[in-house]
């Protein structure tokens, strides 16, 4: 059994999965969606610990995959640096990533980090980030725009200017960097330079809303690898 932990991104939460959790269960998986929450001066080493917490609820016996949206790269990785032993592999869906160090402002160019700060000055008392429209997510239709947009939160700053603390024990553990087309940001680039294979999936940079089915099954797939090695 193929248990994934499901980590989302910036300004969203748990319901960010609502769509792709049924095919994964029907394909006879289970899933965990923490919620990295929104409310207080929270920062990404508390993200991380509170995916690790996820992850030691695990029963040993079930093969974890831990997949982490966006902003959630960077948790993901450090969360299995902490439980290198627990996580079989880790995914990234248009994740961010980087070795020992790496953070939001560090990867991401200086433009995105001066419009984050000046947001978050303007608008979020100089500590919380106000979410960004559906579009900048890439979700253009009517319906799930509304849908988006109802549910999207302030994010911490802190989030954002912390960075990863990583010892080396998340390189023992293999991974997949998903990348949507047409791109927004290298993803594809920062997942080779960790190490991880690279796969394309055709769709916005919030590909779990528009196409659930897709990502699952390539989700499904993941699981078939242990060590970098396809399972036989």
């Amino acid at each position: 059994m193929t248990t994934f932990v499901l980590v989302h991104g910036a300004w969203h939460g748990p319901w960010a999965w609502d769509r792709i959790v049924p095919p994964l269960h029907a394909a006879g998986a289970r899933t965990l969606t923490p919620d990295l929450g929104a409310v207080g001066d929270r920062g990404l080493h508390d993200d991380a610990r509170t995916v690790v917490a996820a992850i030691d609820s695990v029963q040993h016996e079930s093969e974890l995959v831990l997949v982490g949206h966006s902003y959630a790269g960077l948790v993901v990785r450090e969360a299995a640096d902490a439980r290198p032993d627990a996580v079989g592999h880790v995914v990234l869906v248009d994740g961010w990533a980087g070795p020992d160090g790496s953070g939001m402002f560090t990867l991401a160019p200086d433009a995105f980090a001066d419009a984050i700060r000046a947001r978050t000055e303007t608008s979020g008392n100089g500590r919380r980030v106000p979410p960004p429209p559906p579009q900048a997510f890439g979700i253009t239709d009517a319906d799930d725009a509304a849908w988006l947009a109802a549910r999207l939160l302030p994010q911490p700053l802190r989030t954002f200017t912390e960075v990863t603390r990583l010892t080396g024990a998340v390189d023992r553990v293999p991974g997949t960097a998903v990348h949507c087309r047409p791109g927004t940001y290298p993803f594809d680039r920062f997942g080779e330079a960790v190490g991880y294979r690279t796969r394309a999936l055709d769709g916005p940079h919030d590909v779990m809303l528009t196409r659930p089915g897709p990502l699952a099954r390539m989700l499904m797939e993941t699981a078939s690898f242990k060590n970098g090695k396809r399972r036989v």
